[in-house]
Order: C-alpha cells, then structure tokens, then sequence
C-alpha cells in the first residue's frame, strides 16, 4: 500500500457520533458505577481525548497523528463493558471492529489498537505517540466531579482523594521538554501523601510515557513540586 493510502478520513467527531459507540460507552460507565468506581462516562472520555490531541498538537506532532491520540482517547474505555479487568485489551479488539467498520485503514487502526491496549498500569506501555498521550491524559483525569457518591461518610479513598482536587491541568512546556500535571488539593478533605498512595503507579507509568515523548514528567501539587 503507497503512503497515501494509509490514512483514512475516519475523524474524532465521527467516532462521537457512531451510536454502537455511544451506547458502549454510556453502558460502560453504567457497569463501573454499579462496581463503585468513579465515573467514566462522556466527561471523561471527551476531556481525555482533547488533553491527548493537546499533548501532540504543542509537541509538534502530525495532525493525522493528534486526531488518531483523540480517537483512541474516546474509546479507550468501552471495555469495560466487558469487564472490569483487562478493560484496555478488550477496548482495542472492540475497538478494531468498530474503526474497520467505519472505514478506517488498517494501518490506523493498529496505531489506535496499540494505544488503547496499553493505556492501563498493570500492563501497559507507550509503545507510539498516540500511547504515551493517551496515558498522560487518562491520568491525569483526577478531579471531584468523578465522584459519584455524595456520601461522604462513605467514602473509599480513591473517592476522597478525587474528591479533595479542586484543579487538575496537564501542561506541556515545550521550550524545557516537560510535561507537568498541576494539582490544586484541599488537604482538609485528604492528604497528599493518600494521593501518592493509591496513584503512584499511575505516575511512573506517566514519567515512562513522557520519556516516550523526550520529555520530563513532574507532579505538582499546591504549587510545590513533588515529582
């Protein structure tokens, strides 16, 4: 195949409107909530796929290769409505039938397939650009309008710890080659040190993606940088 016919005109707001997708990623956000997980819905997959297009677009990269980081952003979830565990895998197969079906090339498609398969910390790696961006923005989606318990008595610490970010933003430095995740806390509600608790993985897997993308990755927290 040339080089010309490697790309489709398969775009990020083709992909919002498919209704199979649209339903698979309602219904996958309705399993999690059953489960207790904080939300994933429309929210956070539209809000992971523009910090994925972002996170190319002021590193210079491609347009074609922005908008395939924004596609494998929306759907990188809807595994989930499979199941809970190995989500990514199942994400990337759905998502090979969906992208196949819409018209998408091969060649696109197994750049989308490599970048949802292996968004998750257990197993996953940035294996292209579209990879490491899809990991820094899914990670970097910690706020407290994911919590959907208004409880907070009975609140687990993944649901305090979202709940207690007033501000999160991904900033990419392009001048110093950094990538910085900004955090704004309210230690009333938890600590940082919870924050590192349960979300530590999630950053070496970021500092990984940004290495990736010949960047430094630093957390910052209340304005004092801890990573």
């Amino acid at each position: 195949m040339d080089e010309k016919n490697k790309y489709s005109n398969i775009t990020l707001e083709q992909v919002k409107k498919n209704p199979i997708v649209n339903v698979f990623v309602r219904s996958a956000n309705e399993y999690l909530g059953t489960l207790g997980y904080t939300e994933h819905g429309v929210r956070h997959v539209g809000l992971v796929a523009s910090i994925a297009e972002n996170v190319l677009l002021y590193l210079d990269y491609p347009k074609r290769i922005q908008e395939l980081a924004g596609i494998a952003g929306y759907i990188h979830d809807i595994g989930n409505v499979v199941n809970r565990r190995d989500h990514g895998q199942s994400a990337a197969l759905l998502a090979m039938k969906l992208l196949k079906d819409m018209g998408m090339t091969p060649e696109e498609t197994s750049l989308v397939m490599s970048a949802i398969g292996n968004h998750e910390e257990q197993s996953g790696d940035p294996v292209n650009p579209m990879a490491a961006a899809l990991i820094l923005a899914d990670k970097s989606d910690v706020h407290k309008t994911r919590v959907r318990n208004r409880d907070m008595s009975k609140y687990d610490i993944h649901d305090r710890v979202n709940f207690a970010v007033e501000k999160s933003f991904l900033k990419v430095i392009k001048e110093k080659k950094i990538i910085s995740l900004q955090l704004a806390i309210d230690t009333q509600i938890s600590k940082v040190m919870e924050y590192f608790e349960i979300f530590m993985s999630r950053m070496l897997m970021c500092r990984r993606a940004a290495s990736f993308l010949n960047c430094a990755f630093e957390l910052i927290i209340n304005e004092r940088k801890l990573l």
